[in-house]
């Protein structure tokens, strides 16, 4: 079964920040390191101190990775001590609403910060749909361990047709100003806002509706998810008689309803560099006996024709300024399993990820796939733009423009068991980080029968 629980959320003193644009950010791991140098210089309380640590450049025996980790400890302990942070009194849900735009249509996504207890994947209750790296894993342990604390949520999607998880959802909210409103730095098109929940009464009903699900879908978050599983093990471990209800047993997760009418999945377009084996000319004659191939007069041309493609075998192709635009579309669907030969489901294989990945950039570019594995060769771009100009700036060799993957397709492939190719999905927004912070020591539960709403008390 499905569990998650209210928890005492670690969160920024509203009375020291009555505007918290300074202190969020993006997740740690959408931050470069000029985005960290802009954050760091909005205030130094940013979360970045804690989730993205920095070296000291003045500080030469700081070079060791380890000090940044026992840094992030020190601030979260000092500001903790200061009152920078503070602790809620009893334990609480957190809906969390982004409104935003994309291509001039508002969107409003709606979801809920809960701590939501791990299992392990062949349980079958959540499950991730993209394969994780070790590098990524071993920084957040580090991190995790060290500090004691989950300081963001991953990006959890659950099956809720009917949406009822929702509707408790706004009826908690109902007439009440959201404890936190704020714009983010980087995501400035994006309007975040959260409500405290404390009502023992919506808690439950909410616990109940989600009980019983399966094949919850990690949408953002895998490397930390499975970091947490880790973790837990190892305090299991140490802890034989560690309550069910600990908080090493759970991480922290936003929850969206998989039909949610806000839930908007963007394409990830692939650019090909340091690679000059295939000339982009040839790729098209490569790719001639398979797709036909259209010219296209400039790059928003060539994003409407694959975008309008009702099966998504439709792919954008820039080659340089010599070569320019095409649309490069598959001739026959049979083709798929002919070119495809790996052992995967046809709706793997139909992803138009994986078609770029195994025919267009594989077979015909023969680009290698180590160097795809290990992104040596790849950049992966939510803005086509960005791949277009370093083409003509001479930094990039050729790129494959693609559609959105559908969410009927990424709730097959979770649901046969399969792991769709890096970068298949980038739902849009990301859930933004210092919102709300999870000690992993102590426990979870039900807030107290008195006091709907809650208050805030130093930590």
């Amino acid at each position: 079964m499905a569990v998650i629980k209210p928890f005492r959320g670690v969160r920024y003193n509203p009375a020291r920040f009555s505007d918290m644009h300074t202190v969020v950010s993006q997740p740690y791991d959408r931050i470069d390191h000029d985005l960290l140098q802009e954050y760091l210089a909005l205030s130094p309380y940013n979360i970045v101190h804690i989730i993205q640590g920095h070296i000291d450049e003045d500080t030469p025996q700081e070079s060791d990775p380890e000090a940044v980790y026992a840094r992030a400890r020190e601030y979260y302990q000092q500001w903790l001590a200061e009152g920078i942070l503070i602790q809620e009194d009893r334990p609480a849900l957190y809906v969390y609403e982004q409104q935003f735009t994309v291509n001039g249509q508002p969107y409003t996504r709606l979801g809920m910060i809960a701590a939501v207890e791990l299992v392990d994947f062949d349980k079958g209750i959540i499950l991730p749909h993209e394969r994780t790296h070790r590098g990524p894993k071993v920084d957040r342990y580090h991190l995790m361990k060290t500090l004691k604390v989950n300081p963001e949520q991953i990006f959890l999607l659950y099956p809720d047709v009917e949406n009822r998880v929702n509707a408790l959802l706004r009826q908690a909210t109902a007439n009440r100003p959201p404890d936190i409103d704020v714009v983010e730095l980087f995501e400035q098109d994006v309007r975040q806002r959260v409500w405290r929940i404390t009502d023992p009464a919506i808690i439950q009903a909410i616990e109940a509706i989600i009980e019983p699900m399966r094949h919850l879908i990690i949408a953002d978050g895998h490397h930390r998810y499975e970091t947490a599983l880790h973790y837990r093990n190892e305090q299991r471990k140490l802890n034989p008689d560690m309550p069910p209800n600990a908080a090493a047993n759970y991480i922290t997760a936003t929850l969206v309803s998989m039909n949610d009418p806000g839930l908007v999945v963007l394409p990830t377009h692939r650019e090909i560099h340091h690679f000059t084996d295939t000339a982009p000319a040839v790729i098209l004659e490569r790719a001639a006996p398979d797709f036909h191939i259209a010219p296209a007069a400039n790059l928003d041309n060539c994003l409407a024709a694959v975008n309008a493609h009702p099966t998504g075998h439709a792919f954008g192709f820039y080659g340089g300024r010599d070569v320019g635009f095409h649309v490069l579309t598959l001739k026959d669907e049979a083709l798929i399993d002919h070119l495809i030969t790996d052992d995967h489901s046809r709706t793997w294989k139909s992803l138009p990820v994986s078609i770029v990945h195994k025919i267009l950039l594989e077979q015909i570019a023969g680009v290698p796939a180590q160097g795809i594995e290990d992104k040596t060769l790849i950049r992966y771009h939510r803005d086509a733009r960005a791949a277009v100009e370093n083409i003509d700036h001479g930094d990039g060799n050729f790129a494959f423009f693609v559609s959105p993957t559908r969410m009927e397709d990424i709730q097959a492939c979770v649901a046969n068991g399969e792991q769709m190719p890096q970068k298949s999905t980038d739902f849009y927004p990301k859930m933004i980080s210092g919102l709300v912070l999870f000690p992993l020591t102590g426990e979870v539960g039900s807030p107290q029968m008195e006091s709907p709403h809650g208050e805030l008390i130093a930590g």
